[in-house]
C-alpha cells in the first residue's frame, strides 16, 4: 500500500511539472511604424515550421483569417504578397500599413488533422501612424499621432495592463507637455491617440517634431515630422505680399465713398433751385 501511495504521488510530480513546462507562452508585442518591415516571433516553434499556423484577427468578434497553414503561405489573403515565412516560423510582413494591426497567433499541429502539439503564441502587433491637417495662414498645424492596437482591447486598458504611454517629444529628445502654450495637446482615452497643434515660428523651419510610443517604460518606436520651411516660406511671403494690396483696396473704398457722401448734398441744393 505504501509503495502504492509512492508510485501515485511520484506520478502526480511528474505530470505536474509536465505541465508547468507547457502551460501558456507569454504574449508577446510588437511596436513598428507605417511603411516599415516586420517580423512577428513564433515563441512555440519546433524544430521545422511544417507543423507551424499563423492565423490573425484584428476584433475580439470577428472570425479569424488563416495565413499560414502548417508552413505554407494562403493565396487568398489581402496581403498575399508582403507575407513570408522565417526559418524559425516568425511571420514576415512587409510594408506594414494601418490594416495590419491586431492579433496574431502562432499555432503547432500535428499534420492536417492532428492534435495541437503546444499551447497557441499571441503576439499583438502595435502599429504608430502620424497623419496632418494643412498648415492654416495663421502659421499653425494639427499633428495627430495613433497607436493602432487591437480592437478588443481599449487604449485605457493597453495603459493599466502593458504600461503603454504615446507621446510627443521635440527636436532635443524634450517631452511636450500641456503646461507649453505653443502646443494645444490632447489625448483620447477610447483609442491611443494624441494630438497637438502647433503655432509656427520662423525659427521652425526643418524642425522636427517625434512621436513616440513606449511599453514598460521603453521606447519601442516612433515617427517623425518635419516642418519644410517652403512652405512657412511661401505663406509669409504671400502675407508679406498681399498686406499692402489689401491696404490699398480699403484706401480706394474709402475715397470712392468719400465721393458718393460729398455729392449727396450738391443734388439736394439742385434740386431746391430748380423746384
Amino acid at each position: 500500500m505504501a509503495d502504492t501511495c509512492h508510485l501515485f504521488l511520484l506520478g502526480l510530480a511528474i505530470l505536474s511539472s509536465l505541465l508547468a513546462g507547457t502551460s501558456g507562452v507569454d504574449d508577446a508585442h510588437v511596436f513598428i511604424s507605417s511603411g516599415e518591415n516586420v517580423s512577428l516571433p513564433c515563441n512555440n516553434a519546433l524544430h521545422d515550421c511544417t507543423s507551424t499556423t499563423w492565423n490573425y484577427n484584428r476584433f475580439s468578434h470577428s472570425a479569424a483569417v488563416e495565413l499560414i497553414n502548417l508552413g505554407i503561405k494562403m493565396n487568398d489573403t489581402e496581403r498575399h504578397e508582403r507575407l513570408s515565412l522565417g526559418s524559425d516560423c516568425s511571420l514576415n510582413i512587409n510594408n506594414i500599413s494601418t490594416e495590419d494591426y491586431g492579433s496574431y497567433i502562432c499555432q503547432q499541429w500535428t499534420g492536417e488533422n492532428g492534435p495541437k502539439q503546444r499551447p497557441d503564441a499571441h503576439v499583438y502587433l502595435h502599429v504608430l501612424h502620424v497623419s496632418q491637417t494643412e498648415i492654416s495662414a495663421g502659421l499653425s498645424v494639427t499633428l495627430s499621432c495613433q497607436l493602432y492596437s487591437y480592437a478588443g482591447v481599449s487604449c485605457d486598458d493597453w495603459i493599466q495592463s502593458e504600461r503603454i504611454e504615446l507621446f510627443w517629444v521635440n527636436q532635443a529628445g524634450v517631452k511636450l507637455t500641456r503646461s507649453d502654450s505653443r502646443y494645444q495637446i490632447s489625448s483620447s482615452s477610447g483609442h491611443c491617440i494624441i494630438t497637438q497643434n502647433i503655432t509656427l515660428l520662423n525659427e521652425d523651419h526643418n524642425r522636427e517634431w517625434r512621436c513616440e510610443v513606449s511599453h514598460r517604460d521603453q521606447v519601442k518606436t516612433s515617427v517623425t515630422y518635419t516642418v519644410k520651411s517652403s512652405v512657412i516660406v511661401i505663406i509669409v511671403e504671400f502675407a508679406v505680399f498681399a498686406a499692402p494690396t489689401v491696404i490699398l483696396l480699403q484706401i480706394i473704398c474709402a475715397r470712392r465713398a468719400g465721393r458718393k457722401d460729398s455729392q449727396h448734398p450738391e443734388e439736394i441744393e439742385i434740386n431746391t433751385i430748380l423746384e
